[in-house]
């Protein structure tokens, strides 16, 4: 009889968790978008930078035209615990808000981007390759941490840029897909910080459904892919960015912070 009772009370409570999830992620995507921006090299262009390259690789001196903007049109830089209290509670947001991220670890993110930012009393959020970590034209841990000393925030981004939606799970830890490229990285960002970290960008931007409770698991808040549409059943592991490309005018970018969220 008691067994019959607890099964009861269980199927009830798993009811009801499920009805608020479902509940809380309507609200979620209810929720007007953030403009969410995603850079990753920041220099001139070369003979040998290919067509598509060009669209990942943004001028200095475009990018501070693109920042000065931000800053002139009135938008305030967002962090990452903001955006995630205004998705999942409906916190409030500074007016304009916008979240500024950069991918894979490049040196001239803390030599051109980082002073531009405190420029304006910007913050940025900076998703760290380790494999790169101290090599020629990338950032060093020392580097890292000194983002997130002064009030940037640090996400995972992998060891070595491998797809997530390829992941594979293992019994030799040294082969392990999740091991290699999520727990180890991650482990070193946070000795590296001294700070949990609770946020992940897909390399690529390409992530499947599949792997989302892998991530889950792991504690992420929020996982950041490119600019396809958000996964409605789990909206927080799928938000969109946005490329500031190499080719965008700063009237071009205005229009794409403008109407893409």
């Amino acid at each position: 009889m008691l067994k019959q009772i607890f099964s009861v009370l269980s199927i009830g409570l798993l009811g009801t968790f499920a009805a608020q999830a479902q509940d809380n992620t309507a609200a979620i995507m209810a929720r007007k978008q953030v403009p969410v921006i995603c850079y990753h090299q920041i220099r001139d262009w070369r003979p040998t930078d290919s067509k598509t390259a060009k669209d990942y690789i943004i001028p200095p001196a475009a990018f501070r035209e693109h920042i000065k903007m931000l800053a002139d049109s009135g938008y305030h830089t967002i962090l990452p615990d903001q955006l995630y209290a205004y998705l999942t509670k409906g916190a409030p947001l500074p007016s304009k808000p916008i979240m500024l991220t950069f991918d894979d670890t490049d040196l001239d993110q803390f030599e051109v981007a980082r002073p531009e930012l405190k420029k304006y009393g910007f913050k940025g959020v900076y998703f760290i390759m380790t494999v790169s970590l101290g090599r020629p034209h990338y950032m060093s841990s020392a580097q890292v941490k000194q983002l997130s000393d002064e009030g940037n925030v640090i996400g995972s981004h992998t060891w070595d840029h491998h797809m997530v939606s390829k992941y594979k799970h293992d019994p030799n830890p040294k082969k392990d897909d999740w091991v290699i490229q999520i727990d180890k990285p991650t482990k070193k960002l946070e000795d590296i910080t001294g700070k949990k970290i609770d946020y992940f960008a897909y390399p690529f931007g390409i992530w499947n459904k599949t792997n989302l409770p892998e991530l889950r698991k792991r504690g992420f808040k929020i996982a950041f892919q490119l600019a396809d549409k958000r996964y409605p059943e789990d909206p927080l592991l799928t938000v969109r960015r946005i490329l500031d490309s190499g080719y965008w005018t700063t009237k071009t970018f205005g229009n794409s912070v403008r109407h893409s969220f």
